[in-house]
């Protein structure tokens, strides 16, 4: 595959949404919504285990069906455009690559953290050698500075990843934020492919992809109905709208978009509202992968969640570890933080933030 030269919308609906079922897209519910995406004019695809290839096999959330049954359907369906998987080394093996080239998968998506880059190469350039066009995905991206940032595009650029994702796995970057990183991989390299994605804390999924898109993006992320892991992704729905309303040539029917998510996701959607949670998280850019010892800790020591994500973050936005986490339950139970205004907040209104 190659990219087209304007904006186009990766729909990873069966992947990134599939966190919000716990991974439980079936074979059927993969021909059924890839087929309509596909026939709807969506060029690029993804699909599988939320985590990638070889999730299940670890147990990192039993899939509805193995990598390979979600390979098949998508190789049997998906004949037009283009269709691919996620991929975190550590987590899947070349062997899995070679198990998707071998279905004539179009694209594989390397998702690492900024600090861990080294361990995509492998895999870059084996996926480049099976003949699959390979993106890298910064996860957590807003975890480095925009400098440190355009450093590990210009590398990954170098190793042979052909689109390189900003990725606001929080849900909490601003759109001058998102203007700040990609104006300093300009400064970098003019020749790297940029895509974006963004989930939707603060409700700035659309607005930021839009942002991400004039800086020069070329790929944007979007779900059906927003679905996905958190607070969700971009709607592909209003990205759809947004585009057309921005002048571009999208070559999608916006209603039959929203006739499609209609009918294959809001009925999966149990929830409604906004939950208080993901906001926090947004606010903090707080990956959500860590609630559960965020749960424990404010349960033990009978504190506000929310409170602790944002004191966490406060020392660490990359990971959450244990004594970190117990530290800053053990000081919040002990200051008994609580009313409309209290210290936490100043770190985003103009106090020291700390390192």
């Amino acid at each position: 595959m190659k990219l087209p030269d304007h904006p186009t919308i990766l729909e990873c609906t069966l992947r990134d949404g599939s966190y919000a079922v716990a991974f439980q897209f079936t074979e059927d519910d993969t021909r059924a919504i890839a087929g309509d995406l596909q026939n709807l004019g969506f060029t690029m695809i993804e699909v599988g285990h939320g985590m990638g290839l070889g999730a299940s096999d670890l147990g990192r959330g039993i899939a509805a069906e193995t990598d390979e049954t979600y390979l098949r359907a998508s190789a049997e369906t998906v004949t037009e455009a283009d269709w691919g998987m996620f991929c975190i080394p550590g987590i899947a093996e070349l062997r899995h690559v070679d198990m998707a080239a071998d279905h004539g998968m179009s694209f594989i998506r390397i998702g690492v953290n900024i600090e861990d880059r080294d361990d995509a190469i492998p895999f870059v350039e084996h996926a480049r050698s099976r003949g699959l066009f390979v993106c890298t995905n910064f996860m957590k991206s807003y975890v480095a500075s925009p400098e440190q940032f355009a450093t590990a595009v210009a590398e990954s650029e170098a190793s042979g990843s052909q689109l390189v994702y900003l990725v606001d796995s929080a849900g909490g970057m601003l759109p001058e934020e998102v203007d700040r990183y990609i104006e300093e991989i300009r400064s970098r390299t003019d020749t790297a492919a940029l895509g974006f994605h963004g989930h939707h804390n603060l409700g700035l999924g659309v607005a930021n992809s839009l942002r991400a898109i004039e800086k020069g993006a070329i790929v944007v992320d979007g779900s059906l109905q927003g679905f996905g892991r958190s607070a969700g992704n971009a709607p592909t729905e209003q990205l759809v709208a947004a585009l057309m309303r921005q002048g571009h040539n999208v070559g999608i029917d916006p209603i039959a978009v929203m006739d499609c998510g209609e009918q294959h996701i809001q009925p999966l959607i149990t929830s409604r509202g906004l939950s208080s949670v993901d906001v926090v998280a947004g606010l903090a850019q707080f990956h959500s992968s860590y609630m559960p010892i965020i749960e424990k800790f404010a349960t033990e020591y009978r504190i506000d969640p929310r409170h602790l994500i944002i004191a966490v973050c406060r020392h660490d936005k990359a990971d959450a570890p244990e004594h970190l986490v117990r530290a800053e339950a053990e000081r919040l139970a002990h200051e008994h933080i609580h009313g409309s205004w209290n210290p936490l907040y100043e770190h985003y209104v103009g106090g020291e933030q700390d390192s």
